[in-house]
């Protein structure tokens, strides 16, 4: 293993598996494991790396409506908005983008009346100037990472 392409390759394992042990992760890449503990801190520190945490499947737990909420948002409140989204316990994903939207959010819910009651309380919020709704019917691929190119 050469160390030009050791960051790439330790971030590929542990997208393979997060809970690996530095041991396990040094022997996989033909390291010490002082060199996978140094590297590691340092993409943690430069944020690289920012957290380890379980991937859940929320259908499992009754969460099975997913919803893509596009939302047009009054000029200067758009983080303000984008802010409280973001607290907002079963928001997924939060983005603020180009095109006929300014924000597009990803929330789950128990049912179509717990979406509802979101969706009302935003039609409520002054800040909004427009919505659209979409459920989704089957996520093909979701909470997917991939793995990096190494030279």
């Amino acid at each position: 293993m050469t160390y030009e392409n050791l960051d790439a390759e330790l971030i590929n394992a542990l997208l393979g598996d997060g809970r690996a042990s530095l041991r396990s992760l040094a022997e996989e890449l033909d390291v010490s494991v002082t060199t996978v503990s140094n590297h590691l801190s340092d993409l943690e520190e430069e944020g690289v790396i920012r957290d380890y945490a379980p991937i859940v499947d929320y259908d499992k737990l009754g969460y099975d409506v997913t919803a893509i909420l596009q939302l047009k948002v009054e000029g200067g409140a758009l983080p303000d908005l984008t802010d409280r989204l973001r607290t907002h316990k079963q928001m997924v994903s939060v983005y603020e983008v180009t095109g006929d939207y300014d924000v597009i959010a990803v929330g789950k819910f128990t049912d179509t009346d717990d979406m509802n009651t979101l969706i009302k309380e935003l039609l409520g919020d002054a800040d909004i100037n427009e919505s659209a709704t979409s459920v989704v019917l089957d996520a093909a691929v979701e909470n997917q990472q991939f793995q990096l190119d190494v030279a």
